[in-house]
């Protein structure tokens, strides 16, 4: 039984029955990049942590139905094409290509829908109207506003008070002086027309849709108006996932997620790693060094809920834990059938309680590695190992592993069928 730590209350919460087996597909959604560059090891971390939760509900044997989007749609990006004298799109394509080459690098599946910001601006000019039909939205000079103070419950998850919300929201671009605004805190769902920039027709004229609308959109049209698992970097929960829950609870009268599942900040330098600080560690410099698995392993050795800092001497201890794991992997032990057999299940039961408890990666690792030192002691002394190597290729693939550096194609065909959305010449 799969249990994730719920925010508000810190307990511990059941996913799945005690079976492991969902009577339906486990619903999905993680928000994706804003593609004005990337990949670093933050965005790894977040889209690692979601593939090892993915890979595990699977391993249980529970179908999964995956979501995560791309917002190609953003002030970032418009900034970021002005300033290379490019279009917003071919910022935008040329930056996801980039993002899916390293996820393919990292042996992180694709989800089953990658959609674009742009592919549902219908949808989202229906959900913007239903908002203003159910009066917690309110349209002024061609923009459309969501009025905080029409949902009692806003802001519940942060656990943050009012001036605290106001206080971050202007940090993560909240424009509290707009003067169309009843109140500072209140958020836009759809944004009127600037000159230079890309538009759309709709009923308050031609515009574009605000930042939390195409999230809460994207995962309503293809996971239905409840998702079960709703991840995403900690520095999402507040303004964007709460104001995610206002536009969806209002229209439906029922839970917008079930469980949320917010990955911590990684720090690099003393500071929280950032595009706005750059001091960045890329993912695909790291890959230069290092196989994509031990920089798997790097990853999963940190808790998804603690924040932690960037350690080089720390990556290289699990580059050795990577080779450790890979020699028993491929260990010869005997093939005599007299010889005493060494069995997983043992380990097997230890890391499926490590994953069970709110996907205790940490303590799942030391239950693989204690494994792969037993299969390489058992080997050297004429034992047979092969059961017991069966079950470390299934546990380490849990976690991320392929054993196989430099040629990780368990991520590539999903992931291929993507790119070709976004591939620029």
């Amino acid at each position: 039984m799969l249990r994730l730590k719920d925010p508000q209350s810190g307990q511990l919460e059941p996913l799945l029955d005690g079976s492991g087996a969902a009577d339906r597909p486990v619903r999905i959604y993680v928000c994706g990049i804003t593609p004005y560059d990337t990949t670093h090891l933050g965005h790894a971390f977040t889209y690692a942590t979601a593939d090892v939760l993915i890979r595990y509900l699977e391993y249980r044997g529970a179908l999964v139905e995956y979501v995560q989007n791309v917002t190609d749609i953003d002030d970032d990006i418009l900034r970021r094409a002005e300033q290379v004298g490019e279009s917003w799109r071919e910022v935008g394509d040329r930056w996801t290509a980039h993002f899916i080459e390293d996820m393919i690098a990292l042996n992180v599946r694709a989800p089953d829908v990658y959609p674009r910001a742009t592919d549902v601006i219908p949808e989202i000019i229906e959900t913007v109207t239903a908002l203003l039909d159910a009066e917690v939205a309110y349209e002024r000079g061609g923009s459309v506003y969501y009025h905080v103070d029409a949902f009692p419950e806003f802001g519940r998850l942060s656990g943050l008070d009012r001036e605290q919300m106001l206080a971050t929201a202007n940090e993560r671009g909240n424009k509290p002086d707009d003067p169309n605004k009843r109140d500072p805190l209140d958020f836009v769902l759809w944004q009127a027309a600037v000159p230079g920039e890309p538009t759309w027709e709709s009923p308050w004229g031609l515009g574009r849709p605000g930042w939390h609308i195409e999230c809460s959109t994207m995962s309503t049209k293809f996971l239905g108006e409840t998702v079960d698992i709703h991840s995403g970097g900690s520095d999402l929960l507040f303004p964007h996932h709460c104001c995610e829950i206002a536009q969806i609870e209002p229209l439906t009268g029922e839970p917008f997620v079930r469980q949320w599942l917010h990955t911590a900040m990684v720090r690099h330098a003393g500071e929280k790693m950032s595009k706005s600080l750059g001091n960045l560690v890329w993912a695909r410099d790291l890959l230069e060094d290092y196989s994509s698995d031990a920089i798997r392993l790097y990853l999963a050795a940190h808790h998804y809920s603690i924040e932690w800092a960037h350690d080089p001497g720390l990556l290289d201890w699990f580059a050795g834990v990577t080779r450790r794991l890979d020699e028993a992997v491929h260990a010869a032990g005997s093939n005599d059938p007299d010889a005493q057999t060494l069995m997983g299940e043992a380990w097997q039961e230890k890391f499926d309680r490590a994953m069970e408890a709110d996907l205790d990666t940490p303590r799942a690792i030391g239950v693989v590695d204690d494994l792969a030192v037993r299969i390489l002691l058992h080997a050297a002394a004429g034992g047979d190992v092969q059961q017991a190597q069966r079950c470390l290729r299934e546990l380490a693939g849990v976690l991320g592993l392929s054993f196989n550096p430099g040629n990780e194609t368990t991520a590539v065909s999903g992931w291929t069928v993507h790119l070709k959305n976004f591939r620029t010449v």
